[in-house]
């Protein structure tokens, strides 16, 4: 499109507009005022976003940007924390600012926002939902929470191994050191009781 095209476009547009509120019609703005999410929660860097974005997808089995109540009670029951319908009708309202009954990515990063400012009760769902989603994503992001248990467990058992050797054959160490000392000890003891008789 040439800039006179455009120009005109824009202007034909704007004359429409102004005769329709001229006429008492209420017009709706075509195109929302879009804020990068990178720049709404500068709090997270771009790597925790586009993990939460993974999760939030890996959820949104309908694929349309939101998790409905289905989706989100398959969500809880996934990471191991079930809700009620009333619950999960809760944990809804609680983030649904546009009052579509649905959660949005951007509603799902709030989630996440609130709960670092520690503005989310414990015992809520939106509290566990973000401390077991958390937990998913920084750690091994599993699908489940029975896998990740299972991954977490592993990774310890793992970590207790490489430490324990390590740290096995450093106690060994130290403790013949000990004994070695303890001999020494014993050893000038002896000699001392023995030196002594001849004095």
């Amino acid at each position: 499109m040439s800039t006179e095209n455009e120009l005109s476009s824009v202007l034909s547009r704007r004359q429409a507009i102004n005769d329709a509120l001229e006429d008492g019609v209420e017009v709706k703005p075509r195109f929302r005022a879009a804020t990068s999410i990178y720049t709404e929660f500068h709090e997270f860097t771009r790597k925790q976003i586009k993990q939460y974005e993974t999760e939030f997808n890996k959820y949104d089995e309908g694929g349309d940007g939101f998790l409905d109540l289905t989706e989100l009670k398959l969500m809880m029951e996934r990471l191991g924390a079930p809700q009620t319908h009333l619950g999960l009708k809760s944990m809804i309202a609680e983030v649904d600012e546009d009052k579509d009954n649905k959660i949005s990515f951007r509603e799902f990063l709030l989630i996440f926002r609130k709960a670092s400012a520690g503005e989310l009760s414990d015992d809520s769902g939106l509290s566990q939902l973000a401390r077991l989603t958390e937990i998913c994503v920084h750690e091994v992001g599993v699908v489940g929470a029975k896998s990740f248990f299972e991954a977490k467990i592993r990774k310890e058992i793992e970590e207790q191994n490489k430490g324990s050797k390590f740290e096995q054959e450093l106690r060994e160490e130290q403790e013949g050191r000990r004994r070695e000392e303890e001999e020494r000890a014993r050893r000038r003891q002896a000699f001392k009781q023995t030196a002594s008789v001849f004095q």
